[in-house]
This record gives C-alpha cells, sequence and structure tokens, in this order.
C-alpha cells in the first residue's frame, strides 16, 4: 500500500485540542524523490475506537511506531494569489501586502519541489534517501552577540526579564524601525511563504506560532521542527501567540545608529508579540529564539510551569526520565534507547500533567554521524529531513559527516516520525528519574552518583561540563564549562527561577536526581581514558530499572553526593575515580581544582538571598 493510501486517524489531545476522530483518505501525492531508497511499508494498526486512543493516550503509553495513526499525516497546504493573497494569509495585519502569491503550511513534498526551483540547495544522495541540503553562508550557528530582547518600560517582561549578556535590552524605537524595514522587504517581493504551527504538545500551554520567509528551505526547518497542523481545519480561526518575520538576505546597515553588534539582528518584542531576523540564514535561529520564549511564557503561568533543556523517553509502563546535557556529553546518544520511547531530543516542559515535548522534530548534529555510532539519526536522514551545511562528494553529492572543512556544526532537522521508536503522544507522566549529564575532561567525576533535591538545584544551576583539545579552535587543556540550567544561552529568567521550579517538582513527584559522568576516569585527558558508552549505558539503565537501589551508598567527602558500591555490568573500581588514578594524591588535587571552579562559578548566584544553593556544593576545607 502507497504512502498517500493510508488511512491515519487522529484526535483531540493533539494540536488544537479537537475533538473529532477523522480518517485523512487518500491524497493524490507527487511523484517521489527520482532516487530515493524505497522500503516495505509498515502495516499500520490504529486504535478500533477513539475510547481506545484515548485511553492510550491518557495513560501515555509507550505506542509502538508501527501503531502510530498519524505518521505522515500531514496536510494543511495552501496557496493563495492574486491581490487578496495576503489577506487570505492572515498577514495583512502585519503590514505585509505586497506579495501576491503565498505559499502557506505547504506539504514536505511541495516544499522540495520548491527548493529545488529556486535554486537553494542540493539534493544530496543520503544512504536512506534523498535529502535536501543548504549551506547557510558565514553564519553555520546561532549568532547570540546578535539576539536582541526589547525593553518595554514598565511591562511585565521588564519586571521579569533577566537583563545582561545573554538577554541584551534593545528600545521599542530599534524594533520598530527594523519591523518597517522588514515589512517594507517583503512588500517588494511576489512571492512569501508562511507557515502556522505550534510549540508544545499538551494543549493547556500550547502556542500558536507564525512564521514569515522569504526561502522555501525555511519553511520546511519550521516543518520540520514545529508541531504540525494535519489538515486545514486545524487551523480555522488560526490567531498567532508570536510572529516571526525572517528577512534572512537582508541586513541592518544602522546597526552601529540603532546600537547594535554587528548587522546581524534577531529582535524579540513579547509584547508586540513579534520578531524580526535579518542577517543570518541558520535555521536555529527560528527555533531557538521560540523556545527563549517559552522559557519566558511557562514560568509566568498560574501555576508556574517548567521548560526544560533537556532530551526525553518513556518506557513501557509509563515510566519517562529526563536527560539533560551540554553538547558532548551524550544527551542524544542516553535517551535513544531500542526498549524505551523517545518523546523528544531537545526541549520539552514540565506541567501538572506530566512532561511534553515542545517540538515536532529534531535537529541533531552530524560530526562524525555513522550508522553504528548513531543509527537512528543516521536513518532518519533521508527524504523530508534537510541537511544544514555538510559537506557533499563526488559527482552523487554523497554527505560526507567526517568533512568539517565548513563547520564542526553541520547539522540535520527532520520531523519526529523520522524516529522508528518515537513517543506518538509526545507527552507523558511525572518522571521518576531526572539525570544531569557531564562529560568530565579532569578525571574527578564519578560515572553515577545520587544527589539530594538541594544538590539538584545546585548542580541544575552550575550545569557543568568540559571541553576538550579539539572540540574548539584554540583549545589545548581541558577546560570546564558552566552554561546555568544546562542552556544558560536561552534563560531569559535568572537561573534560580527555573532551580526553584525543579526543586518543587522533584519533591511534589518524588523523583530522583543523578549526575552521569560520560567522561574520562583513570585521569584527566591526554592520561586517563574515556568512560565506555557501555559503562554509561549501564549505570543509566540501572537508574532507570531500580535496580540501583539495591546497592549499598558511601559519601563523597568534597563533593557531598552518594556514590554507589556497586551498579550491574560497571566495574566497581571505576565506581570511586579515586582508585583509577595511578597516583591517588594526583586525584586529591584535580578533585580540589575542580571543585573550586565549580564554588568560583557559583559566587554570581550566592547574592540571589532565598534562592541561594551555595551550601550544597562542593567542600574546599
Amino acid at each position: 500500500m502507497l504512502a498517500s493510501q493510508r488511512i491515519f486517524l487522529r484526535t483531540a489531545t493533539g494540536i488544537g485540542g479537537r475533538t473529532a476522530l477523522k480518517a485523512l483518505v487518500a491524497r493524490g501525492a507527487s511523484a517521489p524523490y527520482s532516487s530515493l531508497a524505497q522500503k516495505p511499508a509498515k502495516k499500520v494498526v490504529c486504535p478500533t475506537s477513539y475510547a481506545q486512543w484515548k485511553q492510550q493516550v491518557a495513560h501515555k503509553s509507550a505506542l509502538p511506531a508501527e501503531e502510530d495513526p498519524i505518521r505522515g499525516g500531514y496536510d494543511s497546504s495552501d496557496i493563495y494569489s492574486g491581490p487578496t493573497a495576503c489577506e487570505k494569509a492572515g498577514i495583512t495585519s502585519l503590514g505585509i501586502t505586497g506579495p501576491t502569491t503565498i505559499y502557506k503550511n505547504q506539504t514536505f513534498e511541495e516544499l522540495f519541489q520548491h527548493e529545488v526551483r529556486n535554486n537553494e540547495g542540493k539534493v544530496a544522495a543520503a544512504e536512506y534517501g534523498d535529502t535536501f541540503c543548504v549551506d547557510t553562508g558565514k553564519f553555520t550557528g546561532r549568532s547570540p552577540s546578535d539576539k536582541w530582547l526589547v525593553k518595554n518600560i514598565g511591562s511585565e517582561s521588564d519586571e521579569n526579564i533577566d537583563w545582561g549578556k545573554v538577554n541584551q535590552p534593545t528600545s521599542p524605537e530599534v524594533f520598530d524601525e527594523l519591523y518597517e524595514k522588514a515589512v517594507k522587504y517583503f512588500n517588494t517581493k511576489e512571492e512569501a511563504y508562511v507557515f502556522d504551527g505550534f510549540c508544545g504538545a499538551n494543549p493547556k500551554s500550547q502556542k500558536r506560532v507564525r512564521f514569515v520567509h522569504e526561502m522555501a528551505w525555511q519553511q520546511h526547518f519550521v516543518t520540520n521542527m514545529f508541531i504540525r497542523a494535519d489538515s486545514q481545519a486545524d487551523l480555522e480561526g488560526f490567531e498567532p501567540d508570536f510572529t516571526v518575520i525572517n528577512c534572512c538576505t537582508q541586513v541592518d546597515e544602522d546597526w552601529e545608529k540603532h546600537g547594535l553588534n554587528s548587522e546581524v539582528a534577531v529582535v524579540f518584542n513579547i509584547e508586540r508579540k513579534c520578531a524580526v531576523i535579518f542577517g543570518t540564514l541558520y535555521g536555529g535561529e527560528n527555533k531557538k529564539g521560540i523556545f527563549s520564549l517559552m522559557n519566558y511564557w511557562l514560568p509566568m503561568q498560574d501555576p508556574p510551569q517548567f521548560p526544560m533543556h533537556c532530551s526525553a523517553n518513556v518506557g513501557k509502563d509509563g515510566d519517562s526520565a529526563l536527560f539533560f546535557g551540554l553538547s558532548g556529553t551524550g544527551k542524544t546518544t542516553l535517551s535513544a534507547d531500542p526498549h524505551r520511547a523517545l518523546i523528544g531530543d531537545d526541549e520539552h516542559g514540565w506541567d501538572e500533567d506530566g512532561i511534553f515535548n515542545f517540538e515536532g522534530g529534531c535537529y541533531a548534529k552530524t560530526i562524525d554521524l555513522s550508522e553504528k555510532t548513531e543509527p537512528d539519526i543516521y536513518r532518519a536522514i533521508h527524504k523530508d529531513a534537510m541537511l544544514e551545511n555538510v559537506a557533499l562528494k563526488g559527482d552523487n553529492l554523497v554527505p560526507d559527516y567526517f568533512d568539517t572543512t565548513k563547520t564542526e556544526n553541520g547539522r540535520v532537522s527532520y520531523p519526529i516520525h523520522h524516529i522508528d521508536n518515537y513517543h506518538v503522544p509526545q507527552m507523558a507522566g511525572h518522571p521518576n528519574n531526572i539525570i544531569f549529564l557531564s562529560c568530565d575532561a579532569f578525571g574527578v567525576l564519578p560515572p553515577i552518583a545520587k544527589l539530594t533535591p538541594e544538590q539538584a538545584m545546585y548542580h541544575f544551576i552550575s550545569g557543568y561540563t568540559a571541553k576538550v583539545a579539539g572540540t574548539e579552535r584554540g583549545i589545548t587543556e581541558p577546560q570546564a564549562t558552566f552554561s546555568a540550567c544546562f542552556g544558560a544561552a536561552f534563560l531569559t529568567l535568572h537561573p534560580t527561577r527555573y532551580a526553584a521550579l525543579l526543586k518543587e517538582k522533584l519533591e511534589k513527584h518524588d523523583a530522583q536526581a543523578w549526575i552521569v559522568n560520560s567522561g574520562w576516569s583513570g585521569g584527566p585527558y591526554g592520561v586517563g581514558e574515556r568512560m565506555s558508552i557501555k559503562t554509561t549505558r549501564n549505570c543509566v539503565n540501572a537508574i532507570i530499572d531500580g535496580t540501583i537501589k539495591d546497592t549499598t551508598w558511601e559519601t563523597d567527602p568534597v563533593f557531598g553526593w552518594d556514590l554507589p558500591a556497586s551498579v550491574p555490568d560497571v566495574d566497581p573500581a571505576v565506581l570511586r575515580p579515586r582508585n583509577t588514578w595511578s597516583n591517588p594524591e594526583e586525584y586529591d588535587e584535580a578533585e580540589k581544582h575542580l571543585a573550586s571552579l565549580y564554588v568560583d562559578n557559583f559566587k554570581k548566584y550566592a547574592a540571589e538571598g532565598a534562592a541561594d544553593y551555595t551550601q550544597y556544593g562542593p567542600k574546599l576545607e
């Protein structure tokens, strides 16, 4: 049976909270990509009734991918032409009236055709199917020094935002000038792309987002990354909570007059419910901008909800787990578990119902990617996925993930259903375990440690990992990296606000927090050896399946966390990092050094009054 002939069921618990059970039947489909690797279609086994499906969602079951009733059911496409095109697309209220053709919520196949027609990139011959590949120019990552928030004096956001290096203030007057420039530019265009979608799988806190783009691949990116409407009916009466106008090919020539840092401008006005982007083609600016806003909106709700920069999975019995960690710690690898279903790989919320994915897709790094090391990501690169800044080799344009000449931040975006073992509802109950991942290059941290709720706050605010030689230009020895809440670049409120929310969730739902170190053992980087993925995986397995509870514990005298005497299938000697060093005295010195880095980093949070967790960090006496 062809994909275009399948029947897909959808329900109220998905987008928009609708209550009808619908069958999306046999639409005509465009021709498949010329060299797409064909695979036998999986049998789709749908619940026999709406009540059964609703019950599955209510129980947060890990529904197997082959039973997914919505896989591939995305089609809310429309094309508006003529002098009323902008009005029909809903963008005249923005002042955009010039384009006479608006491509709104195009299907994946239609986007591919536009990308090729517009010569926006190349078609890469990925092993599992043709994949469109774009080059984002000189910006191959976010431009944090060019992100700004409008400081509307006396507003709610003015009083709550943690203004500073991350949340740089600019004036309403600057925003107005840039907004006018963006509108004026789009009014010179004959065509434009509009995407209406959703952020947040739980309808209670879900946000409606609209993007206006000048390039098809930019709409492809947000179509991959945000939650898609299954049909036009889902978008009836759609009024966006926030709109992003992306003029990626234009720059702000007046940036010095505007008091900005460069001709690149990524500016958000919370009260105006709008943002403008100039001067950068990097797709991640679309995604991370809205994530930053979710980090503002959710804690401001009543009751406050907890936004998180983490991955999440869930077991067959509904037991969920969260994985916090910076780049290189194993967040994506460890949350991808053949015995558990993936909820999401990057952005989640935790509310009164449980946890939920913000996104409709994944945005993974491709550096050194292989099917052996990251099978889920590797196999997800096919039709409908999109590569960014990945080297292509040969006449057939085969992706070369080991060629980092362009950048070490090559990426692929793909819809969540490209992961076979994904959790269809995208929501799950309250997590049993919260895992803080670190890649400690100093060889000090244990492979696993248990935290008290107060220690969890300290280490959550610290957000520690380490960079090693070769990961970034100029790094020749291990360097400690602290990123508050494991995502400092995206925090709009003070880190202690998020820590307080985590503490409340841990205590209310009796969840356990852990440190898991995927870094070095037996010495620092260059002397010791990196912890094997098998060791790290076995530590995570012991946490998830509960066997870690059967051991005895010993308190570390410096860091104060509890170390297990044994972990199934893990060498007991590794569990005490001091014992793995050839010279224990050198370990003691290294531990004191790392502890001092923690202490020095945390000083900036010590003056925040009631939310001071300094006493729960390492002791230097």
